[in-house]
């Protein structure tokens, strides 16, 4: 066998191993934003103050004893905008029932977040989170990530991206139990 054909098949060797691998991390490989409030899982969620958009101030230690859902967004923010009506309609599909919303608005300006809640006919409780510090507190690095806490303060489940109809149901049907 020629120098040349050696070479060549140590290269080829070389290049497929390296596209293997590759293509290996690419599959395996986990969004940075997947782990967003992992960590809270099935711990007291911190309780908060926010400014509400309307004026009020809402306190989360206000709803002990009911079902919350607590979800962070932005009005940049894409996958946001593909959950905010689903959200809002299951918030009036529940209010009724005991189940409290509350949107936490993250890195945004106040004139656009205003006019993300009016063009998509948000009613429940929302309020900015200028510092960060309630998204740092619930281990947020991405948006969106809803947060599901039971009666008793507890986090029990929470979803990272926008959100479905058939995940948010069962999720509130569960805090309901």
């Amino acid at each position: 066998m020629s120098f040349k054909s050696v070479s060549f098949i140590v290269i080829a060797i070389a290049v497929a191993g390296f596209l293997g691998l590759m293509a290996y991390g690419l599959a395996t490989k986990t969004a940075p934003t997947a782990g967003s409030g992992q960590a809270r899982l099935n711990k007291p969620a911190t309780d908060f103050q926010l400014q509400l958009f309307d004026g009020g101030q809402l306190k989360l230690s206000e709803f002990k004893g009911r079902p919350v859902v607590v979800n962070f967004w932005a009005s940049w923010c894409p996958p946001c905008r593909e959950e905010a009506q689903l959200l809002e309609s299951t918030w009036r599909a529940y209010r009724d029932r005991g189940v409290a919303f509350v949107g936490v608005d993250i890195q945004d300006r106040e004139a656009d977040a205003r006019a993300y809640i009016k063009e998509f006919g948000i009613t429940y409780p929302n309020g900015p989170d200028p510092g960060s510090e309630i998204a740092i507190d619930y281990g947020v690095s991405g948006i969106p990530v809803t947060f599901f806490i039971s009666r008793d303060g507890y986090i029990v489940n929470r979803w990272v991206g926008a959100i479905n109809k058939k995940v948010l149901v069962a999720y509130i049907e569960e805090l309901m139990r």
